[in-house]
């Protein structure tokens, strides 16, 4: 038998998880640090000390692989773990900072930062689910990981319209078209989340993952094209290059997280 195919599934997500938060937690630490202002020189310099950690996080990713024990890979994953808390931590106290007007910062503003912070949220729970073993979604967890990635989505389509620069119309107004179109979706899930167990069923799941992948591929493709006009400065904004990488990815990762949980629920459909 291959090796690959005995490799635990719980060390596979794993590595994988951390692959992909890891980066964008350095990302996030990076963004945080290039909107503060110059003489914010503390802040900025634990957005450098989370850079640093998330490198060496991803240097340390590199010794592990599919085969590796899961005793070696539950040991990393509780000290990525504690990362994530400490980032998320660093992120909840800019953003007290900031509503407390105790700093002014350049494009640092609340609705981001609390976005940060509950992306940190997101992967610190992952890894302590992975830890417990928990791999295959339950019907609440299909719901409820639909609902966060459908307001980051939205977060994402506002953040886009407030970095263009307000002559580029066209694009402003499908940033807003994008943003009304997610904050359905949220809206949406919220109902279902509030309807269940009784909404927990194969028919209507497999219906709610189905109208947000439609959505998402839309917004994916919208911030694809979006990050090439950037790449070869065609358009006008304060969007970062990787700011528009970043959130193409995101998207990338939902339309996976979608794909994964319908080939769930065809699974669960047949065994009944």
């Amino acid at each position: 038998m291959n090796k690959l195919n005995m490799a635990n599934p719980i060390v596979i997500r794993s590595l994988d998880e951390i692959q992909f938060w890891s980066r964008i937690m350095k990302e996030h630490a990076l963004f945080l640090s290039l909107g503060f202002t110059h003489d914010q020189k503390q802040l900025i310099a634990e957005a450098h000390y989370f850079i640093n950690l998330f490198e060496q996080i991803e240097e340390k990713l590199t010794r592990f692989n599919a085969n590796t024990d899961i005793h070696h890979i539950q040991a990393f994953n509780n000290e990525v773990y504690q990362a994530a808390v400490a980032i998320w931590g660093y992120k909840r106290k800019v953003l007290g900072l900031i509503l407390r007007c105790e700093i002014q910062t350049q494009n640092n503003y609340p609705l981001l930062v609390d976005h940060v912070s509950r992306e940190a949220a997101y992967f610190a729970k992952r890894l302590k689910d992975l830890n417990k073993g928990k791999l295959a979604p339950e019907p609440d967890t299909i719901i409820k990981e639909n609902l966060f990635f459908l307001k980051i989505m939205a977060d994402h389509a506002k953040f886009i319209g407030h970095l263009l620069d307000p002559s580029e119309r066209k694009l402003v107004e499908q940033a807003r078209e994008f943003s009304h179109d997610f904050d359905q979706l949220v809206f949406q899930a919220i109902d279902l989340d509030s309807m269940r167990p009784q909404s927990e069923t194969v028919p209507i799941l497999d219906q709610f993952l189905d109208q947000n992948r439609v959505s998402v591929a839309s917004l994916r493709d919208f911030k694809k094209t979006a990050r090439e006009l950037i790449e070869a400065c065609r358009i006008k904004s304060n969007i970062h290059p990787l700011l528009a990488d970043h959130t193409f990815r995101e998207a990338e990762r939902f339309l996976e997280i979608i794909d994964l949980f319908d080939s769930h629920l065809s699974k669960t459909a047949k065994k009944k």
